[in-house]
């Protein structure tokens, strides 16, 4: 058979773009005279990933699809297009250019070869060099990495040497840091040798961009050897298949290499570890031929009957040569071999691989390449493997018009306009360059898939489901001559050329497809009219054409004669096979509601073929669902074929009544259950969801019934959830289901819903999609999306998942009323106190979206803000008429308030204003004070509190950022700001430069700022550099020879905190042995006053370096726990293990001497002792700290060490902490008990016991256990903590001043006459802000009322402590931490970082730095959005590190707002309770990590959800850990339809069902109620009489307010239409209400159009018996109604699990009712069975009559499921010939016919046995 002629598609003249973009760049014209100075290449972007969807032209299509790289000297322009992607300039001339696939990634490098390095680029943007030793003359890229071939000269002298002193060498190993591992010292010998090996190597290979180029070993005679045989010049290599090509010229040789990946054992030189290079590259050559004198222009890979081939086109020889190869698979490795058999050779010039033939197809990794072959002769011509399909020849005309421009050139050449192809270059897919005579070059696409998605599937079901030699003939006569050449629509010809196809076997081609248009004095309109398009058109649409019959051309008559001569068996075995696999297709189109059309054509088609065929059953089945098809059969009486087709609706109804049996793969086609099938894709993933849900169970790829299947991972319990589990591995989405048949989509909705409320937690985000619970989707997919890759798929996998159902999840921002309150309430924040509401005081950031929802229309955060501002004048209290005096007391008040007060604001008030005196304002008297002194700390801290603020707002604060902002000269603000950010962990982005640059300013507050900072951002590393910096700053690592530096003892206290922050845990000796002695470190000349504090503060140190080590330390800290406890007044000698009961007689020490002054070094040892041992319930550290029992020793120890050892015997003895009135008495010693118990008014002098000492001794300890109470439940906000905590906060209040009548008779009365009122007020203090703690977060009213109680008690009192201002400010803090959002954690370095916080020492003063490094403050220390008010210490600001963000709030997946929700949350068991579960309302704090099990989404107005949980001692998730179950404190729900959020509707009288809203819901319910029959005749009336009053713009209220999905809405408008008022569409109306308030009230939006398709399938068959102008042209809403119906009886039946069906069971029984109905009223229905039954007559329908007895016909069959008369007849005789019936054979019948129905069968009975029906009556 002769090649068919096709017309190339020229897109036009070819030049390469990077010219012109590089004349752009220059601002020169395209430089086109110097051909061969640049180079480029055209390649698929799918190379690199770059893929990109063209525009809707082809031309432009065809560019976009490839991209193009422009080499030109050093210059590489990288262009898709018109577009320039990338420009690369390089240092030197370019050899050569490639991608190559590098690394483990899927990422592909482009390789840039130069003169001494390869440099490689990522399509990220990043650059590696790598340096060359030898001569690399070319590059390769190979699957798995790039293949380098080098010269053969060897110059030793010439060689770059492998140093980091090479510039390039030295920026790779800087990159190449990311990917080391530990650190691997290599012996000399082994870098030797694979230095040598590499010179040795003729080729080498670049596995890795970070790695060195490996030498190539070569398999021969099965041992391996390095290559060293320069001679082999590579030609070609593949980046698909392992293979390359080599030319050997001395042996005129062609060999091709097979590359594959070896283990290092078996290289013959085991100098290198296998840990290092586990595996090596070796070469096998599988093929070798002589006799050319040249290598082959061109190599090439190519596919042959799904076998790929290598194609060596040899110009010398004017051939093209074609291996085929041959893959054997071994270990789950694939070995490459050559095919001896398949080899064979063609005349060519010129040849490229194309993608043509089958671009849809995938041979292995290749596509399905074709070969387009320029042969001697100038022809050129498209090859697939050896077959030859077609010849390509330029468009008649094309040289004509391509002259035509140029005359005079025309005029010179008259032999211009024949124009020949010379050449062919740069294919990418269907597209390549031609050559032409007159030396141009034209970019031409070939004619590849049609067009039309109709004949593109059969054509791809033909070449999946035929055999190789049948598809080869098949391709014979597909790529014949085309018609391309005839007017009209491209889709319509293409299908009509296919159809040829198959009716030429049949007979000649019928000419009424090919009519030429009319003359072109037709009008456009009568054109439309006559074409096909139209007449296809109007079989569907009423209105459009007066003749509405079907077009039938095409189809050949029965009576037709099929042509002379008996045609080939090939020919005819061809036409079995397209049967079965063009049916195949036609199953699969009925399962998509938008290709009906497409449908009917293929119809046509098949009734030809299986009439040729003789297949009497299979146009039966068509002519079923197209009754207008009969006609073709009318003349027909020779068929004898009785195949019976596969059915889809068939076999789901038989799912659906009997469950997935093997005996019902007879009605599935062949190609459904093949492997790798895509064309018919569409329906296999219905078969499989219907086979899973109906009990198939997987079996790796596929299901039990061998149908495949990709099911995505998840836990399952039931069918249904494995159902959704398969089709979210299909990617079946909510758009897919909505194109299926209604009644075929019933099942999957089915279990779509019954999954809905409490699906599995390890489901996929897709999988959640398509349940409709999107909170769920978007809570896994923001969880799991650890990669931007994962994260780009999994987006569009959601996207093309949800489509059009996730168009509502874009956040829409609608005013609640909460909002709109809050809103205006903001405005107004400040009470009549303040005078100018405009003022920044930098908490403005704290009133968000959660602050708001958490406080409501609370004022209380407000409350906060006016009394924590430091940036408004202070209120002072004076007399009315102010005196001289009085103004002297006014400045007095304004430096007080100055310096208990932070500046947390930019703007510094340094005034005060007077109420009493209209608000005058009186500012501080310069000359007073020193000003800058006084503000240097608050200045400090305020900065501080703005680092805080500033970190988390900006997500990532760089190096750049900070040296930004760096001042001039050194200040406060600026060091206040590097505290600040290290506290939030970002000073890790300084390099040592920067901090060497700080330390040298040798500035106070920046050094302390910065030690402490650095400490913080390198917590727990250890980090050496830091620790060098650190340690510059105490002096005790100084050796003897160096200087003496004068260093402030500030800078060395924080310095000593600062180390045990960044040694934190390790319990590292070296350190611990110098903090150890800076605990007892004795008087050097220093400040004598701050001894204390920097002993206290070695003591943090200590503790922090061996932070909760005690217990696993084993003697290690024997030494250092002696040395601790005679800094405690132990006596030196005495052994930790030895009991001690010497006294505390060496407590009175206060002067240095040989040994430790106790008032200076106890403190630090009881702090460092208590860390050390914290949790860790030793019971002889506990009782080395014993609490004194006589009265003689409570004389000898300092009250306030007393209140230390508590804490710290507490902090040992973690366990036995608890939240009750007798735990903390039981602390106190009997002999205080005692004491306290007995108090009088009248003691005086001469009481023989000090009462003094013993109230002294009680109101420490009872502050004490307060303090351990507090950390113990830090941040869990414990009722009996909060409880017993606030009692004693009021005992001790009124016990400095009454304030309450009553406070409970469980505490001792009168204390404060023998205790001065400054211990009083500490100790009450200390239990406010241990009560705090507990309270971290909550904002809790009762104890804010206290605070402010306290606060504006000391200002009506005429006097303001600073310690007690702080105090109240730190506690005010802490109640409001992060605006609610954080709160504290009990973990060990929490612990440590509170105690620092806490540390029981008030400041006298903004200079007392004494026992605790402190400066004035007051801040608003908004860490993480924190406001915690701190007039505290620099180490008070630790409490950061001791927080976590432990907050949750619930976002409406919706709508985007943030909600109320009711949540459960469940804690696991611990030694104080049992396992928990209790409610919260969110936003709310979350418990511990620790301890939290479960958290479950509760209530009736939200989907259920649920989190389960691992408890772990470890941190709260980071903002960024991908782990983080929350989101970052975030859960998505959905809210129920018909129900409004809590915002809106808090006490729930607002729902769906609750509203009384009588003119929407009760005419809904009234027309539900109707249909349903369950009204009674009172309800009726009463219900009518509403419905009259029905108002439409109601119900589109209604559905807006409770549903926002989009279809609901549109619904509902359109319901809401006034112009719908026609009375005769009155009941479709009210039916449309009903389901519109089923949809909204059940949550099912998929339910409308259910509803909508079932319900017009019998209203359109009513109206068939009722109108002559019927549009109903198919039968296949039968089908889909009785799948349907199939579906309600497994649920009522009970297959399919459920609390009740997806659709009213009524309903579908009443509409199955109904169809009986109308095909039982027609008369001549009967006459047309009796008819068809006994004649196979179908009724004539030329006129419109018939046509409905017809399409009746159809239904009954249907129906009532009549098998083909074939089978009937057949049945009919088998009974005959075995059974003498007497009477009735509908028993018989019935067992052979077992799928028809009764009705159905006592008809049959009637028409073939009338003798037994006359008995019978």
């Amino acid at each position: 058979m002769s090649p068919g002629v096709r017309r190339l598609t020229v897109l036009g003249k070819f030049k390469p773009f990077g010219l012109i973009a590089e004349a752009t760049d220059d601002g020169k014209p395209p430089d086109l005279d110097v051909a061969d100075s640049y180079e480029y290449f055209l390649f698929d972007p799918h190379l690199t990933g770059q893929r990109e969807d063209g525009d809707g032209n082809e031309a432009n299509f065809s560019r976009q699809r490839e991209h193009e790289l422009f080499v030109r000297h050093n210059r590489i322009i990288w262009t898709s297009g018109s577009r320039v992607l990338k420009r690369f300039t390089l240092s030197s001339p370019i050899i050569k250019a490639c991608w190559s696939h590098l690394g483990p990634g899927p990422e592909a490098f482009l390789c840039v070869l130069q003169i001494g390095c390869l440099t490689v680029y990522s399509t990220s943007g990043e650059v590696v060099s790598v340096p060359l030793s030898r001569t690399v003359i070319s590059v390769w890229p190979l699957p798995f990495g790039l293949l380098l071939q080098q010269a053969a000269e060897v110059n030793q002298s010439s060689h770059i040497p492998f140093s980091a002193a090479s510039p390039t060498l030295a920026s790779r190993e800087m990159l190449r840091q990311r990917k080391e591992i530990g650190n691997i010292n290599f012996h000399s010998l082994v870098a030797h040798d694979l230095t040598s090996k590499r010179d040795m190597s003729s080729h080498l290979i670049l596995r890795d961009p970070l790695e060195e180029p490996e030498p190539i070993y070569l398999e021969e005679r099965g041992r391996l050897n390095i290559m060293k045989d320069y001679d082999e010049r590579t030609i070609w290599t593949s980046d698909r298949l392992p293979l390359m090509t080599s030319y050997n010229k001395g042996k005129m040789q062609h060999s091709v290499w097979a590359a594959e990946l070896i283990e290092s054992a078996s290289c013959s030189s085991g100098v290198v570890p296998d840990t290092v290079f586990p595996k090596r590259v070796s070469f096998r050559r599988i093929w070798q031929a002589k006799g050319a004198k040249k290598a082959a222009s061109k190599v090439f890979l190519a596919t042959d009957d799904a076998i790929p081939v290598i194609c060596f086109l040899i110009l010398e020889q004017k051939k093209l040569l074609s291996v085929g190869l041959q893959t054997v698979e071994i270990n789950n490795e694939i070995l490459f071999d050559v095919k001896p058999d398949i080899s064979w050779s063609v005349s060519a010039i010129a040849a490229a691989p194309v993608v043509v033939t089958r671009s849809q197809v995938k041979n292995g990794l290749l596509p399905h390449l074709g070969i387009i072959v320029l042969s001697p002769e100038n022809d050129l011509v498209l090859y697939s493997g050896k077959q030859c399909l077609c010849k390509y020849v330029l468009p008649s005309g094309f040289g004509k018009n391509l002259v035509s421009g140029d005359r005079e050139s025309a005029e010179k050449d008259s032999g211009s306009w024949d124009l020949k192809v010379t050449g062919l270059s740069d294919a990418v897919l269907g597209c390549i360059n031609l050559s032409v005579n007159h030396s141009q070059i034209f970019r031409c696409a070939l004619t590849g898939s049609p067009s039309s998605s109709l004949a593109n599937d059969c054509i791809a079901a033909i070449a999946e489901g035929l055999r190789s030699d049948l598809y080869n003939l098949f391709l014979s006569l597909l790529w014949g001559d085309d018609n391309s050449g005839q007017k009209g629509s491209c889709v319509h010809f293409e299908w009509e050329s296919f159809c040829n196809i198959f009716l030429g076997i049949c007979q000649k081609p019928t000419d009424v497809h090919l009519k030429q248009p009319k003359a072109s004095s037709e009008s456009s309109w009568e054109f439309l009219l006559n074409s096909n398009f139209h007449k296809t058109y109007s079989r569907f649409h009423s209105g459009i054409a007066s003749n509405n019959s079907l077009n039938l051309e095409g189809t050949v008559p029965f009576g037709t004669k099929t042509g002379g001569g008996k045609l080939p068996s090939k020919s005819m075995e061809l036409m079995v096979q397209s049967l079965d696999c063009l049916h195949a297709v036609y199953e699969s189109l009925k399962m998509d509601n938008l290709r009906k059309q497409d449908l009917h054509q293929l119809a046509v088609l098949l009734c030809n073929i299986a009439k040729f065929l003789g297949e009497k059953c299979y146009i039966d089945h068509y002519i079923r669902d197209f009754p207008r098809l009969s006609e073709t059969i009318r003349a027909c009486t020779t068929l004898s074929s009785c195949r019976k087709p596969s059915n889809l609706f068939r076999w789901f109804e038989n799912c659906l009544r009997r469950g997935s049996l093997p005996t019902n793969l007879d009605d599935l086609p062949d190609l459904i259950r093949k492997d790798g099938c895509s064309i018919v894709s569409w329906a296999r993933k219905i078969v499989s969801f219907y086979s899973v849900l109906f009990g198939d169970k997987p079996v790796g790829q596929k299901l039990s019934s061998g149908v495949p299947c990709n099911i995505a991972p998840g836990s399952y319990s039931s069918n249904e959830e494995l159902a959704i589990l398969a089709m979210a591995g299909e990617r079946f989405g909510l758009h897919q289901l909505d194109l299926l048949p209604s009644g075929v989509s019933l099942p999957l909705r089915h279990a779509l819903d019954s999954c809905r409320e409490s699906p599995p937690a390890d489901w996929p985000a897709i999988a959640y999609v398509l349940l409709g619970r999107e909170d769920m989707a978007l809570s896994v997919f923001r969880n799991l999306s650890s990669s931007k890759e994962f994260e780009m798929q999994s987006d569009t996998s959601l996207i093309s998942m949800s489509i059009p159902y996730m168009l509502h999840l874009h956040p829409v921002i609608v005013t609640s009323s909460l909002s709109e309150s809050t809103g205006m309430e903001n405005t107004k924040i400040e009470d009549t106190s303040s005078v100018d509401g405009s003022v920044i005081d930098g908490m403005e950031h704290i009133f968000n979206s959660y602050t708001q929802l958490r406080y409501g229309r609370d004022l209380r955060l407000n409350e906060v803000r006016r009394l924590l501002c430091s940036a408004r004048p202070v209120v002072i209290q004076t007399s009315a008429n102010p005196t001289i005096s009085d103004q002297e007391q006014q400045q007095v008040h304004i430096y007080m308030f100055i310096s208990i007060t932070a500046f947390t604001v930019p703007k510094l008030v340094l005034a005060g204003r007077l109420p009493a005196q209209q608000n005058a304002i009186v500012n501080l008297d310069p000359n007073v004070r020193n000003i800058q002194e006084l503000k240097t700390w608050p200045e400090f801290h305020n900065a501080v509190a703005a680092g805080l603020r500033l970190a988390p707002l900006q997500g990532k604060v760089s190096r750049t950022w900070i040296k930004y902002n760096k001042p001039g000269e050194p200040n406060a603000v600026h060091a206040g700001l590097l505290f600040g950010l290290g506290l939030q962990g970002y000073l890790h982005v300084l390099n040592l430069s920067d901090i060497y640059q700080y330390l040298t300013q040798d500035h106070e507050s920046t050094t302390v700022g910065l030690m402490l900072g650095l400490a913080a951002s390198y917590r727990r590393t250890m980090q050496p550099e830091i620790a060098k910096a650190l340690f510059f700053h105490v002096p005790a690592r100084y050796q003897a020879s160096y200087a003496e530096f004068e260093i402030p003892t500030l800078l060395q206290s924080a310095a000593l905190v600062s180390v045990g922050i960044l040694f934190e845990g390790s319990a590292h000796q070296q350190t611990m042995q110098l903090l150890l002695g800076e605990i007892g470190r004795r008087s050097a000349g220093d400040n004598v006053l701050e001894r204390e504090g920097y002993a206290v503060s070695a003591g943090f140190s200590l503790g922090l370096v061996a932070l909760g080590r005690g217990g696993d330390a084993l003697g290690s800290l024997d030494p250092f726990v002696n040395r601790l406890l005679q800094y405690l007044g132990a006596k030196e000698g005495r052994s930790l293990l030895v009991p001690s009961n010497e006294d505390h007689r060496s407590a009175a020490q206060i002067t240095d001497g040989n040994t430790s002054n106790v008032d200076i070094t106890a403190p630090g040892a009881i702090i460092a002792l208590a860390l050390i041992y914290l949790k860790t319930e030793s019971e002889v550290i506990f009782s080395k700290l014993s609490i004194p029992q006589t009265h003689y020793e409570l004389e000898c120890v300092r009250p306030d060490f007393i209140m230390l050892r508590v804490i710290a015997r507490n902090l040992i003895m973690w366990s036995r902490i608890r939240p009750t009135c007798d735990w903390i008495q039981s602390q106190v010693p009997e002999v205080v008990k005692n004491g306290i118990s007995h108090l009088q008014d009248d003691m005086d002098d001469t009481y023989e016991v000090d009462v003094e000492a013993l109230v002294h001794a009680y109101v420490n300890i009872v502050a004490g256990a307060c303090i351990s109470l507090g950390l113990r439940f830090a941040g869990t906000r414990d009722g009996n903590a909060c409880d017993l905590l606030y009692n004693y906060a009021l005992y001790l209040l009124n016990e400095i001043k009454p304030v309450s009548a009553t406070s409970g008779t469980a505490f001792p009365r009168g204390i404060s006459k023998f205790v001065d009122k400054g211990t009083l007020e500490m100790c009450l203090y200390l239990v406010i802000l241990s009560l705090s703690v507990v309270m971290a977060g909550s904002g809790d009213l009762q104890i804010f009322r206290l605070l402010r109680f306290l606060r504006s008690r000391n200002s009506a009192d005429g006097h303001a402590n600073y310690g007690t201002q702080m105090a109240v400010s730190l506690a005010t803090g802490f109640l409001f931490l992060g605006g609610g959002m954080r709160t504290f954690s009990t973990s060990n370095g929490s612990i440590a970082m509170l105690l620092i916080t806490l540390y029981p020492r008030l400041p006298s003063g903004p200079n007392d730095n004494r026992c605790h490094l402190q400066a004035s403050l007051n801040l608003l220390c908004a860490a993480l959005s924190t406001v915690s008010s701190v007039e505290a210490r620099a180490f008070r600001h630790l409490y950061v590190l001791a927080t976590e963000a432990r907050w949750l709030q619930t976002i409406d997946v919706d709508s985007g707002l943030r909600v109320y929700t009711p949540i459960e949350i469940t804690v696991k068991e611990t030694e104080l309770y049992s396992e928990t579960r209790f409610c919260e309302v969110t936003p709310c704090i979350l418990p511990e990590r620790a301890i939290l099990k479960r958290i479950c989404v509760c209530g009736p107005r939200y989907w259920p959800q649920q989190v389960e949980l691992v408890p772990e001692e470890k941190h709260w998730w980071s903002f960024d850990d991908k782990s983080d179950p929350f989101s970052s404190g975030v859960i998505h729900v959905k809210r129920k339809v018909g129900a409004c959020s809590y915002v809106d509707d808090p006490v729930g009288c607002q729902s769906l069902l609750s509203r009384a809203m009588h003119k929407v819901v009760t005419p809904v319910i009234y027309s539900l109620a109707q249909v349903l029959g369950l009204r009674t005749l009172d309800e009726s009336n009463t219900l009518a009489s509403s419905h009259r009053e029905l108002d439409s713009d109601s119900v589109d209220h209604l559905v807006s307010t409770f549903s926002s999905d989009p279809s609901l809405i549109a619904f509902a408008q359109l319901c809401c239409d006034k112009s719908w008022n026609d009375k005769s569409d009155s009941d479709f109306k009210e039916f449309c209400l009903q389901v519109l308030f089923d949809c909204i009230s059940k949550d099912r939006p998929a339910l409308l159009q259910v509803y909508l398709s079932l319900y017009t399938t019998i209203a359109s068959m009513a109206d068939l018996l009722v109108k002559t102008d019927s549009n109903v042209c198919d039968s296949l809403s039968i089908s889909s109604l009785k799948v349907a119906l199939a579906y309600n009886e497994a649920v009522t039946s009970g297959r399919l699990a459920s609390s009740g069906g997806f659709v009213q069971s009524i309903f579908l029984a009443s509409l199955g009712k109904r169809c009986e109905e109308i095909l039982n009223c027609s008369t001549e229905l009967k006459i047309n069975l009796r008819n068809y039954l006994t004649s196979e007559a179908w009724p004539d329908d030329n006129n419109s009559e018939l046509q409905k007895d017809t399409m009746l016909l159809s239904w009954y069959l249907k129906w009532f499921s009549v098998p083909s008369t074939s089978i009937i007849r057949a049945a009919v005789e088998k009974i005959k010939s075995k059974f003498k019936i007497s009477t009735s054979a509908v028993p018989l019948l019935r067992l052979l016919l077992p799928s028809t129905h009764i009705s159905a069968i006592s008809e049959i009975d009637r028409v073939f046995f009338p003798s037994n029906v006359t008995i019978a009556l």
